[in-house]
């Protein structure tokens, strides 16, 4: 069907509007950008921080005194935590996390137990055939994800004291430099021997040892809980961030195209336009001349 001056006029108010909705998304993607990256920024201090009070436990600590945090081999399932999105327009987020959760579960020993934070990214774990032990709401601002991350600890240690899970694994989309995102993943637990050498071999940034306060095995339990607690938030942030970074790409991408699209459908509507207007005075001139040739 060809296009009349009404259809296209029709069309480019339908292409504005689009291009209204697509900036208000953009803007409020990159604002939630700024809030999480804010957050992770924030939260690495406090991270490290926790590290370096783990490093002193584990220096003063003997061994055998220690929290109970090793690895039951052949016990349980490969328990995994898989950050996504709720929303789409987010390109292949969803897709490239998932990808990544597969191919890195399918390397390791024992059956996998998935949680999937966010419902687009669980219907893809869905489609691939991935044993889903449970389901996690996104949360849509930062003070949210506290509410998350406890939600996660409690099923997470609950199957793992059970013996249900032998490990727990974190697959989330983290921001880089040189691209969007990229995926990432983390083993949550077990606090095993190699993960105890590793931070008691950290350097101390003074002179001197601080001494524990309050009874060693009790603060680091607690510090235990705090380490569990950071790791899954700063996942949970950076995924976010990661989220709205390609959001933000999609809708840029998405405006270059409407905007393209606009210039189409209006050099169309003026040359449709110019083509009638022609006609009309073409029509004004053969009557002009037939009304001559009566005349005379």
């Amino acid at each position: 069907m060809s296009n009349t001056t009404t259809s296209l006029r029709r069309k480019i108010g339908s292409a504005g509007d689009l291009q209204s909705v697509v900036r208000t998304m953009k803007a409020l993607a990159a604002s939630n950008i700024g809030q999480y990256e804010q957050s992770v920024r924030a939260l690495a201090d406090y991270a490290r921080s926790v590290e370096l009070g783990l490093s002193i436990c584990f220096r003063k600590i003997a061994p055998a005194t220690q929290i109970e945090t090793k690895a039951r081999p052949g016990e349980g399932a490969i328990g995994a935590v898989v950050f996504g999105s709720d929303q789409g327009l987010v390109g292949r987020f969803n897709d490239v996390v998932a990808e990544y959760a597969l191919t890195t579960l399918a390397a390791l020993p024992g059956k996998p137990q998935v949680w999937a934070v966010g419902e687009r990214v669980h219907a893809r774990l869905a489609d691939a055939g991935l044993p889903l032990a449970g389901h996690f709401t996104l949360p849509n601002s930062v003070k949210a994800i506290t509410s998350l991350v406890g939600q996660i600890l409690v099923e997470s240690e609950a199957r793992y004291s059970q013996g249900a899970i032998s490990e727990l694994h974190l697959f989330y989309n983290r921001p880089t430099s040189d691209a969007i995102y990229a995926p990432v993943s983390q083993r949550l637990l077990p606090l095993d021997e190699t993960w105890r050498r590793q931070l008691a071999e950290l350097p101390w940034p003074a002179k001197s040892l601080p001494e524990v306060m309050g009874g060693e095995p009790d603060t680091l339990r607690a510090l235990v809980r705090e380490y569990l607690f950071v790791s899954l938030f700063r996942a949970c942030a950076e995924s976010l961030a990661s989220e709205n970074a390609s959001r933000l790409a999609a809708m840029q991408r998405a405006e270059k195209n409407i905007g393209e699209l606009l210039d189409d459908l209006n050099g169309s509507f003026h040359r449709l336009r110019q083509s009638d207007i022609d006609e009309e005075l073409f029509d004004v001139i053969a009557g002009f001349e037939a009304l001559s040739v009566e005349a005379s």
